[in-house]
């Protein structure tokens, strides 16, 4: 709570709240990570995420650099205007 954010966790299911470190309702996905931020393999890399939703259409908000490998991200909202982070550790 010092820091201005908690993480609770409740069997699978986390939620971070955090005071002043982000503004808006984000939801976020990641990428390579169980629920105990544990490596996973095989997992589908943020790369490959982002050329499937691009091909449907949907603008990201920003996007990963296609040329890399390793750690990553994207973002992108959904229809009420709410920020989707899917964002790779690994």
């Amino acid at each position: 709570m010092k820091m201005n954010y908690l993480i609770m966790k409740n069997g699978d299911a986390l939620i971070g709240l955090f005071q002043v470190m982000i503004e808006n309702n984000i939801i976020t996905f990641n990428s390579g990570w169980d629920q105990n931020a544990g490596n996973v393999e095989p997992f589908d890399d943020v790369r490959e995420i982002q050329t499937h939703i691009m091909s449907k259409g949907i603008n990201l908000e920003s996007d990963a650099d296609a040329s890399t490998t390793g750690p990553a991200s994207i973002v992108l909202k959904d229809p009420d205007g709410n920020s989707i982070l899917i964002d790779q550790h690994v």
